[in-house]
């Protein structure tokens, strides 16, 4: 059995399928593109297909923008009896994914147990209620990002992608390392929304935009009366708020030590004291930590806890800098362009060659956040129908080695980008080429010729 499809097809009366809708009031199958398969009389009903429209072949996000088969298909994890809102009536839902003999994942099917829930609607509307205030207040940030929403195809990109859908499966701390502007907190929305937790809270947290004293009042949150000036009725910090979802703090190196010690113990025990409190609660969150300083050197300058760092440091993932993902930048360019232009209703523009160019051999020490801010920068200051080098500022200041490199670097800095991967991958597979070849998505063939051509 090669597909889920074949399966149904081989099952031309669907027994198989209709036994399982059994057991429930409706059900829909989707195959491994997320494309729908089969789906039952009553599913039809609920969603409201016309009579003279075929669902079969179309993508699931067509009949159901909200719904989370394709991350099931994705990650291979079921989603059991969660809430979904489907023409405005509650239903209670569960996905399972379908795999073959090899295990491999081939689709994944939905089924709905009811949907008649007037009675807890009132529920269900204050709970939206709190979301969207917490939402408001920034006090809970939304994973708007997933890790298909990574632009670029680039080697050093592709492998990055795999590492963190790999990550998103376990429910282990994680430690994004990489040069201020490469997109950190994005890759942390995206490794929670490929994970389980889902659908909890994603909360994140800048330890570097806080005062020291009040960092530990926001993590932790505070009893009644804890101090003077305190909240009468206490205030929940972002670890309880992020109970049951996905806690992201970035800039871990500048959490001040006494604090490092009873995150330490978070994520020790998975409990939490608020300031003021003597009481600890449990907490079920997943803590993902980014930092653009190296964690070692500050253990040896007695900056930052050993134990907390061996703590955080269970699972690496290395961000690499704009420069080392030069394939990525002409696609970058265009998808940053495009969205600047949308949100600030300014002229649609074109990059010149030229600009691109430039683009490509400026060696981006702000990374991707520079790259936004000067295709600003070229959508406000361009004149003529095009954006220019000098519109996105390439001749403000004299260009020296650091910043510029001639074409002919140009071919060299890809070249060494690539050898560079090959190697990372060679070694995380302990020498096996093939192996390694399998997780760049290259042929053996392509992998022996780029370590030939160095």
């Amino acid at each position: 059995m090669d597909s889920l499809r074949q399966l149904i097809q081989q099952d031309s009366n669907h027994n198989l399928l209709d036994l399982l809708s059994s057991f429930c009031q409706c059900a829909i199958a989707i195959d491994e593109q997320s494309r729908v398969i089969w789906i039952s009389e009553a599913y039809r009903e609920l969603i409201e297909i016309p009579n003279d429209m075929e669902p079969i072949g179309k993508p699931i996000e067509e009949l159901l923008p909200t719904t989370q088969m394709p991350i099931v298909v994705k990650s291979g994890k079921p989603l059991f009896i969660d809430l979904m809102l489907i023409n405005n009536r509650w239903c209670v839902v569960t996905r399972l994914p379908v795999r073959n003999p090899e295990q491999k994942v081939i689709g994944a099917i939905g089924f709905v147990f009811y949907d008649d829930l007037d009675s807890l609607q009132p529920l269900f509307d204050k709970f939206a209620r709190l979301k969207h205030k917490f939402e408001d207040e920034k006090i809970i940030r939304p994973s708007r990002y997933e890790l298909d929403d990574m632009i670029g195809s680039s080697v050093a990109t592709q492998q990055l992608r795999r590492q963190a859908l790999r990550a998103a499966q376990l429910d282990t701390t994680l430690l994004l390392l990489g040069e201020t502007g490469t997109g950190k907190e994005l890759l942390a929305q995206g490794i929670h929304h490929a994970s389980h937790r889902n659908s909890g809270p994603f909360v994140g947290i800048n330890m570097g935009a806080l005062p020291e004293s009040l960092a530990e009042a926001e993590l932790f949150g505070t009893a009644p009366g804890a101090f003077t000036g305190a909240d009468r009725k206490g205030r929940t910090g972002k670890i309880l708020l992020a109970d049951g979802g996905t806690l992201f703090l970035d800039e871990i190196a500048e959490m001040p030590l006494p604090m490092q010690a009873k995150l330490l113990r978070v994520l020790q025990e998975r409990e939490v004291e608020a300031l003021g409190s003597n009481s600890l609660k449990k907490v079920d969150v997943r803590i993902i930590t980014a930092t653009s300083k190296d964690l070692m050197k500050q253990v040896e300058a007695g900056e930052f806890r050993e134990d907390l760092y061996y703590r955080l440091n269970v699972l690496p993932i290395k961000l690499p800098p704009l420069r080392e993902r030069i394939d990525d930048i002409h696609e970058l360019a265009t998808y940053l362009l495009a969205k600047i232009q949308k949100q600030s209703q300014l002229p649609e523009l074109q990059l010149s060659k030229q600009a691109l160019d430039w683009l490509c051999c400026y060696s981006w020490p702000g990374n991707i956040r520079e790259l936004r801010n000067r295709l600003e920068r070229g959508c406000v200051m361009a004149e003529g129908e095009m954006i220019c080098p000098e519109d996105l500022g390439a001749f403000d200041d004299l260009p020296d080695k650091s910043h510029i490199s001639t074409p002919s670097d140009l071919k060299s800095i890809k070249r060494d980008t690539s050898v560079r991967s090959i190697q990372q991958a060679i070694q995380q597979c302990n020498g096996n080429k093939t192996e390694a070849a399998k997780v760049l998505g290259i042929s053996r063939a392509s992998l022996y010729q780029h370590l030939k051509n160095t």
